[in-house]
């Protein structure tokens, strides 16, 4: 075994009888860990001391993490993705002062994260979020073979609690209605966003030729077409703001002034947040409309694999947490079969 690795080993046995013979729970524990690995990570490491060597290795990093994301761009990750990956990796890189890939291991990783948690405060689903960058980085490094050894093989998910984030209530829904019924094109949005259940993103990337009936082909993360469906409400609602317009782009969704541009993110964003503030309804924002048709699906019947369909998730588990929105449909059967 190399010095560094049993080194490396030592560490972790020595952390882990620590955390052992204290017994704390799992949150201290977790903590503990941290702590002791920031504090023994300048012990007995070995600097690179060679300044041709260091350049030598600085670009053969930058080489790795650039055919890295030219592979990510092959597989279809959108550019708000890479962006991410990007970041994400460049902070590491820059963290370590650009050791090289090869001689990176598992304590220069879980001193990162512990950094990042315990000195920058980083939450629990940011510093998991960290470790999968992390992790299908130096995955594809190892397949790639710029390096032997994986680092991120020890370096398990972090755990994070799942908050229950609400739906719209159906009071605040038919509020946000009336407040938008002067403005068709707001009140053709929130319907579409209720009806399907889409991310904002792709209902910007929705064209009116997408429109086939009461049905719209979108194209979800990963660029994975599905098919959603539109309601009586909703149908009539695009209708009506497609009438309206006199320009000839092919979004759904456009600008007002000239030249009638797609509409960005961030403005459907503003639009509905200063909807919900018309409407005197608190936390309105794109992303709970899409919680509140899956709620609503859900509490209504339908089974929640195919909320998993209607909703574009890889993972059922990821839809779960939606159906853990839906307690209030739990209450009101336990109060009508068990009270």
């Amino acid at each position: 075994m190399k010095g560094e690795e049993k080194m490396q080993d030592v560490k972790e046995q020595f952390v882990n009888n620590i955390v052992t013979k204290l017994n704390p729970d799992d949150e201290t524990a977790r903590r503990l860990k941290n702590l002791l690995y920031m504090e023994l990570y300048d012990y007995s490491l070995t600097r690179i001391g060679n300044t041709d060597v260091a350049v030598y290795e600085e670009g053969a990093n930058e080489e790795a993490v650039r055919m890295f994301f030219i592979a990510k761009n092959i597989q279809g990750c959108t550019p708000r993705t890479i962006e991410y990956y990007k970041q994400t990796i460049r902070a590491f890189v820059e963290f370590v002062q650009n050791k090289p890939f090869k001689l990176i291991t598992t304590n220069d990783i879980r001193y990162y994260l512990a950094v990042k948690k315990e000195r920058d405060k980083n939450s629990d689903r940011s510093i998991d979020n960290i470790r999968r960058v992390l992790s299908s980085f130096f995955s594809w490094l190892q397949e790639e073979e710029y390096i032997e050894k994986n680092p991120m093989l020890r370096v398990k998910k972090v755990r994070t609690e799942r908050y229950v984030k609400k739906a719209f209530k159906d009071m605040e829904v038919e509020k946000l209605r009336q407040a938008a019924k002067e403005n068709v094109r707001l009140t053709a949005l929130i319907e579409v966003l209720l009806s399907t259940g889409c991310r904002i993103s792709e209902v910007r990337g929705m064209d009116v030729n997408d429109i086939d009936g009461d049905e719209i082909v979108v194209k979800g993360k990963g660029k994975k077409e599905r098919i959603v469906y539109l309601n009586a409400r909703a149908r009539i609602a695009l209708e009506a703001y497609i009438k309206s317009r006199d320009d000839d782009s092919p979004a759904l969704f456009v600008t007002m002034d000239k030249p009638h541009s797609r509409l960005e993110i961030a403005s459907m964003g503003k639009d509905i947040r200063d909807l919900g503030a018309a409407a005197g309804v608190t936390d309105a924002h794109p992303h709970r409309f899409r919680r509140t048709a899956a709620t609503m699906a859900l509490n209504r019947g339908m089974p929640i694999d195919q909320v998993q369909i209607m909703l574009g998730h890889s993972s059922i588990e990821t839809t779960t947490i939606y159906a853990v929105s839906a307690q209030e449909t739990v209450k009101s059967s336990h109060k009508k079969y068990l009270a």
